[in-house]
């Protein structure tokens, strides 16, 4: 497992290639990569992301851990990134490895949503009309809800 939050830019190439490389019988691999994307009105100047690191690390890790563990996994590699970030720039990216695809899919899907909605960052837009904080909506929750386990 590897958990990464970091300030500074990354390459998706290179970062998938070094995960690919330290797999072994292995199946399926899956990544995404977040990009920072523009306001509607298209006057996003940045993005601001902030974080607690020792909780912010440590949450990733346990829902890391968790997807291992409930798809059975092989691996998984989580980059997030904080600080000032324009549109464009990339800002995160997940990576999993698993004997078959539907379990490498699936537990992608499971650690975006929950990036999205639950993980320990706090995120300003910077516009030309000013700055507010992003607050999670309604369409996030109900996506990460059906991970729900009884």
């Amino acid at each position: 497992m590897r958990v990464v939050v970091q300030d500074s830019p990354f390459d998706a190439g290179h970062e998938l290639e070094f995960f690919r490389n330290r797999q072994d019988n292995i199946g399926a691999i899956v990544t995404f990569s977040g990009i920072v994307r523009d306001t509607p009105a298209k006057d996003l100047e940045a993005l601001v992301i902030e974080h607690y690191p020792e909780m912010t690390e440590s949450t990733l890790k346990d829902m890391a851990a968790q997807a291992i563990d409930r798809w059975s996994l092989n691996d998984v590699c989580i980059i997030h990134r904080v600080g000032r970030l324009v549109p464009r720039d990339p800002i995160m990216m997940v990576a999993t490895a698993a004997a078959h695809r539907r379990a490498a899919f699936e537990s992608a899907d499971f650690l975006m949503d929950y990036l999205k909605s639950r993980a320990p960052f706090w995120k300003k837009e910077l516009t030309s009309n000013g700055s507010s904080w992003v607050s999670a909506n309604a369409e996030d929750e109900a996506t990460l809800n059906r991970w729900q386990t009884n």
